[in-house]
């Protein structure tokens, strides 16, 4: 049986595992993570705090086949999302064993380390060039080619423009996003 992140095992049944009450249907969040909790509990956005039965159970998405192969064993490779948004290339023949405790298939991981590519675009504040940034989770954002980070002092250098690019998923109800076009 699977651990959640409260700690309590996963059962295969609709009830929690912690009080015994009905689970409430699975719901996706704006960030695309999808989560199960206890009817019992609820999510406080003022106090950001879970209220009642804090049960919760994470789903990981499924795995996004690729079109490139293993280096080291030569089958397909698959995406995998962590549950913190993280992302992982791996071989598809890689698994757990979880009686052995042990990997099973080919080991090849390679990390997403995020990317940038320069843009033919000007910084409004200072006129340099813009570069589009992939953080490793996949966010986007826009930022000036002089910015940086001076690890003795931690503190950052250069220009500090910075325009994060959202991708907003439509949700039922949002005037900005309509369920169908006109």
């Amino acid at each position: 049986m699977k651990k959640d992140k409260s700690g309590a095992k996963e059962t295969e049944s609709n009830k929690c595992p912690v009080c015994g009450s009905d689970l409430q249907p699975i719901e996706e969040l704006p960030s695309g993570k999808r989560l199960q909790r206890c009817s019992k509990g609820s999510w406080n956005s003022e106090t950001k705090q879970v209220e009642g039965c804090k049960f919760v159970r994470w789903f990981n998405p499924d795995p996004e086949k690729l079109d490139e192969k293993c280096p080291k064993c030569g089958n397909p490779l698959i995406m995998i999302t962590t549950r913190s948004g993280k992302k992982l290339k791996k071989c598809s023949t890689a698994g757990w064993d979880r009686e052995k405790r042990e990997a099973t298939g080919c080991d090849y991981v390679e990390w997403f380390q995020g990317s940038k590519e320069e843009l033919d675009e000007k910084c409004p504040k200072c006129g340099n060039i813009l570069q589009l940034v992939t953080t490793s989770n996949g966010k986007k954002l826009k930022k000036c080619s002089t910015a940086g980070w001076d690890r003795e002092t931690r503190k950052a250098t250069g220009c500090d423009y910075v325009e994060w690019l959202n991708e907003k998923k439509p949700s039922n109800g949002d005037e900005n996003f309509p369920d169908h076009e006109i």
